[in-house]
């Protein structure tokens, strides 16, 4: 089997961390290929390899998957055992629902708040930017409030949806912003994923930075 999984820069990319948090949990023998956001060198590479020019971007078997989720998903359908999506049905439907939630949701956070792993900023509250620290809170507390017993993650074990969620974690501790008790513990438990560890780790070792 031969796979590459191409990423922007782990410290501005949070739809690659995603990636490579779904596709090192899956277990699955993978290259990932960093590719420099946000300059003409790294614009063709990405033109390369991603129909979208998009990343992250998925290449396994002769195929091309390039939506996080759609990664996820085969991920899940490819390795099974490593529990991609909670086993519980109910479980693994509301952790698509809020993935899908954070896949196409919350534009002031992503837009008044950009990535920036290695960073700490400030930036002024808007009413459009606390609705989504809100929401994201309320999906923390739910989802948590069910399945407290079986782990420190959304659904008990990590999966993908606390994949789709450590971005925004790497945000809060950016941009500072206070959270209920529940709501940090589970960042703090996030943050301490191994995984995550070692992202966190070559995002503060890359040598390219952009103006945010």
């Amino acid at each position: 089997m031969s796979a590459v999984l191409y990423c922007g820069n782990r410290n501005y990319s949070s739809w690659s961390i995603r990636g490579s948090l779904l596709v090192r949990q899956s277990g699955i023998e993978c290259t990932e290929a960093v590719i420099p956001l946000d300059t003409e060198e790294g614009r063709a590479k990405i033109a390369a390899v991603s129909p979208t020019r998009r990343v992250p971007v998925l290449h396994i078997d002769g195929l091309v998957i390039w939506d996080t989720l759609a990664i996820a998903e085969f991920l899940h359908e490819r390795a099974p055992d490593s529990r991609i999506w909670p086993v519980e049905p109910t479980a693994r439907a509301t952790a698509r629902s809020v993935s899908a939630e954070m896949h196409s949701g919350f534009g002031a956070l992503r837009s008044q708040m950009p990535m920036d792993v290695r960073g700490k900023h400030t930036v002024p509250s808007t009413p459009e930017l606390q609705r989504d620290i809100e929401r994201i809170g309320d999906v923390w507390r739910e989802c948590r409030a069910r399945n407290a017993r079986g782990g420190d993650y959304l659904f008990g074990a990590w999966c993908a949806a606390d994949a789709m969620f450590a971005p925004v974690v790497s945000r809060f501790r950016t941009y500072g912003v206070k959270l209920s008790r529940g709501a940090q513990q589970y960042a703090e438990a996030v943050w301490k994923w191994p995984a995550f560890v070692s992202l966190a780790a070559e995002a503060a070792a890359e040598p390219w930075s952009l103006p945010l």
